[in-house]
């Protein structure tokens, strides 16, 4: 059902304006019928065509519920527990169509023309990438990027302004990914690995960068980065 478009008959608001009960509306592949519709609208009534955003599941089997909302509406998991804790149900594990983390392509500075980007590889991808993170509840953007390198690498980073790019891909199935990436300088190179969750780190050169990039997106935000310091020197 995740990922499903389903219309949905709304049967009441559990939290005003941003949670309700309903019920799918004849779909035959629909084994729980009952779920949570979470909007930022100010009202929802009647027959609703809907996304299934996520799965919340409990201890308790038979209190799964899906979540729901406007095919127009977007909502990531530090939202989805936020709306979800306005009920009687204790959540403890939810599985979500869209996921978002933020990061920065860290670097630092050795030269006018000599400029080191930080390259780490975690242990659930084989490609040299940036250090990022999924972002938790009440943070900004920012907050989550600084967090994750801090936490990733040890490093404690400056945020460049005026620079934010996104990438959106999909990692597996039906799962959405959106990462926000900053860029950010490092007065240091002294990187203290995050044992847990990354296995290398390397400080390369951008053209080196790119080379060992293999995503795409990650060498477009590469070149971004390039035309930000061709147009500083």
């Amino acid at each position: 059902m995740l990922g499903k478009n389903v219309k949905i008959e709304i049967f009441g608001t559990l939290a005003e304006g941003s949670l309700y009960s309903g019920s799918i509306v004849n779909h035959p592949s629909a084994d729980n019928r009952h779920v949570y519709v979470i909007t930022d609208r100010r009202e929802l009534s009647g027959v609703v065509e809907c996304t299934v955003i996520a799965i919340a599941g409990t201890d308790n089997k038979a209190q799964t519920r899906l979540v729901a909302a406007p095919v127009t509406e977007i909502f990531y998991e530090p939202e989805i527990r936020s709306r979800l804790d306005r009920t009687s149900v204790k959540f403890t594990k939810i599985i979500c169509i869209y996921e978002k983390s933020c990061g920065a392509v860290v670097y630092r500075r050795l030269s006018a023309n000599n400029i080191k980007i930080l390259l780490v590889k975690n242990h659930n991808g084989k490609c040299w990438t940036f250090p990022k993170g999924h972002v938790e509840r009440n943070e900004t953007e920012q907050q989550t990027a600084l967090r994750e390198i801090k936490e990733e690498t040890g490093l404690s980073v400056k945020i460049e302004p005026n620079f934010r790019q996104t990438s959106v891909y999909r990692p597996f199935g039906k799962i959405k990914k959106r990462v926000v990436f900053f860029l950010a300088r490092s007065d240091n190179s002294n990187v203290n690995m995050q044992q847990s969750e990354i296995d290398y780190y390397t400080w390369a050169s951008i053209e080196d960068a790119m080379h060992m990039c293999k995503h795409e997106n990650d060498t477009k935000i590469l070149m971004e980065v390039q035309k930000r310091f061709d147009t500083k020197i």
